[in-house]
């Protein structure tokens, strides 16, 4: 009979509050209709996040369907990138963004050269 010897990896990874907050303002901004500045807070707790979001978003979306998809966006990245689990997310609507005709075609054009 054979022993079998399960090794587990020695020590811990975390991630600092800086680095969530990085990456939840950047998972904010992959939601279509979030413009601008996105700014986030942090708290990281263990294995799990509390987050306060500040989003712009592009006027005339409606508010709560952009901000219902960005929760469940950030609930989702954050778990994907940082490994933490999402505990509390608070969003704040900190502006509506209007775009004028030629700053909406000049985004486009950008993301398709």
């Amino acid at each position: 009979m054979t022993d079998t010897v399960v090794h587990e990896p020695a020590g811990r990874t975390t991630v600092s509050e800086r680095a969530v907050q990085r990456i939840a303002a950047h998972a904010a901004r992959e939601v279509d209709g979030v413009r601008g500045r996105v700014t986030v807070d942090a708290r990281v707790t263990g294995e799990s996040a509390v987050l306060s979001v500040r989003l712009p978003i592009r006027y005339p979306l409606p508010v709560a369907r952009i901000a219902e998809q960005c929760r469940e966006h950030l609930i989702r990245r954050t778990a994907e990138l940082a490994g933490l689990t999402v505990t509390g997310l608070d969003i704040s609507v900190s502006e509506m963004v209007v775009e004028s005709h030629s700053t909406a075609h000049d985004s486009v054009d950008a993301r398709v050269r």
